[in-house]
């Protein structure tokens, strides 16, 4: 119970801090980069609500002041033998693989108790988070300290979980967030300011690097999850898995290089674990799949959308799965993002749903 009043204290002090972005943009001292972020955040809403389909609703047209970066502290659990989840329970999400705190020394605390129960942790940082529609979100200060090109794929890949979740399903919701916020910010730039801008071309960037981040995670999941099924004593399996650990340092070492946009990622210097995984996991799982939707959509990506939300609900068990099989005859990938398909791992994925933090 103090839990969840400390957490329904801190949105109540968001809430109450709006102030609308039209109102601010009014004011002659206002720097021309702050400016420039916050017209752009109105006009992606609009975007996002006319061309992309999405519930934008009342989110995201006024802005709350932060002063510090990270918004929310999440913790992350799971056995040092899987890349199972530790789950805790939430009121209408349901069941949720992470922990939100409002104070990083609660998040730490968590971790620590979890920790000596004998599971992997992660606490990171989140710069953003979303209600799920039951408020009108107001926009944090503290991202616009980001490029206008991130700014855009935030607010979109917010504004889908506003649009659609499934109940204790959050590498679904995430994941889909993640490439809907990308790919929604290529169109978004493209439309705007044309195919060869420097900002349509950032975000073309982004996307295509994190395809092949997503598919280089899946490549290093099968890799682990033979090692968890191997039937190794425990303590030769955990000896095992450092080595697997260290190789995946090295092989994200040789890829970081080819990607864009990605610098908020360490994986080649990460002390790394299963819950330290599971976190990228969340967010990057099958990716291709959800391409390979767009593609059969000819690019259109407001049906995608709608595409991904109506097979989500066909086979709310189990969506990924929905995806693969709509996408078996799916044209080959191809345009700015074309990248080796990886194939789908046909496993139950574990799920679970957000009140979504990014």
């Amino acid at each position: 119970m103090r839990y969840f009043t400390h957490a329904a204290y801190e949105e109540g002090h968001l809430l109450w801090n709006r102030r609308p972005i039209v109102q601010v943009l009014q004011k002659p001292d206002l720097s021309p980069a702050v400016r420039q972020r916050l017209e752009t955040v109105l006009a992606v809403r609009k975007f996002a609500a006319d061309n992309l389909g999405l519930r934008v609703g009342g989110a995201y047209k006024t802005v709350t002041a932060v002063d510090h970066n990270a918004v929310i502290w999440v913790v992350m659990a799971a056995p040092r033998d899987s890349l199972t989840p530790y789950l805790w329970w939430f009121p209408i999400v349901g069941d949720v693989p992470y922990k939100g705190y409002f104070d990083k020394a609660r998040a730490k605390a968590e971790a620590r108790a979890m920790e000596e129960r004998g599971y992997d942790t992660f606490v990171r940082p989140a710069i953003a988070f979303s209600s799920l529609g039951f408020f009108n979100d107001p926009l944090l200060s503290n991202l616009l300290e980001l490029n206008r090109v991130e700014l855009a794929g935030v607010l979109i890949h917010e504004l889908f979980h506003r649009t659609f979740f499934l109940k204790s399903d959050v590498m679904f919701d995430e994941s889909s967030a993640n490439w809907i916020g990308n790919r929604g910010a290529v169109d978004f730039f493209t439309q705007t300011e044309g195919a060869d801008s420097q900002d349509a071309v950032a975000a073309r960037e982004i996307y295509d690097s994190d395809m092949k981040f997503a598919a280089f995670l899946l490549q290093q999941e099968a890799r682990l999850r033979r090692l968890y099924q191997s039937g190794l004593p425990y303590d030769q399996m955990l000896r095992r898995r450092q080595v697997v650990f260290g190789e995946i340092n090295a092989d994200y070492a040789r890829l970081k290089p080819l990607l864009s946009g990605l610098e908020r990622f360490d994986l080649d210097q990460q002390q790394l674990n299963n819950a330290v995984l599971l976190n990228y996991m969340i967010y990057f799982h099958q990716l291709n799949r959800f391409a390979a939707l767009d593609r059969m959509h000819q690019g259109d990506t407001r049906a995608t959308i709608q595409s991904i939300i109506e097979l989500a609900q066909s086979e709310p068990d189990d969506p990924f799965h929905a995806i693969w099989q709509a996408t078996l005859n799916a044209p080959p990938a191809g345009g700015f993002a074309a990248i080796p398909a990886t194939g789908a791992v046909q496993e139950r994925n574990f799920t679970a749903t957000p009140t979504s933090s990014r």
